[in-house]
């Protein structure tokens, strides 16, 4: 399993539009493609922004490929992030899972 990480920054004065918009627009789009796994989000407010951190966990890099393409690295952005994001980081992070404790 290969665990993907992706951090924005928004306004902290739209994170609540940017958390629902997420909410509808993006975890469905990820939770509708064959081989996710998962997907955990986590916020960091910090005065004037905060900070949006998703993983996302697959089967393996292929069905990443399928999602985003040869170059899994690559960020994927919605047209809409344009309204809510301090910038737009480049490149996103994978990790290989090794270990995972059972609920």
């Amino acid at each position: 399993m290969i665990a993907r990480m992706w951090k924005g920054r928004v306004p902290s004065s739209k994170a609540n539009a940017y958390r629902e918009f997420v909410n509808t627009r993006t975890i469905p789009n990820y939770q509708s493609l064959e081989g996710n796994v998962s997907i955990h989000r986590l916020e960091q407010p910090d005065g004037d922004s905060t900070t949006f951190i998703t993983f996302s966990f697959w089967e393996s890099l292929n069905v990443i490929r399928e999602f985003i393409g040869d170059d899994i690295n690559v960020a994927k952005y919605y047209p809409e992030d344009q309204d809510f994001l301090l910038e737009f980081e480049p490149t996103i992070l994978h990790d290989d899972v090794v270990g995972r404790s059972q609920e």
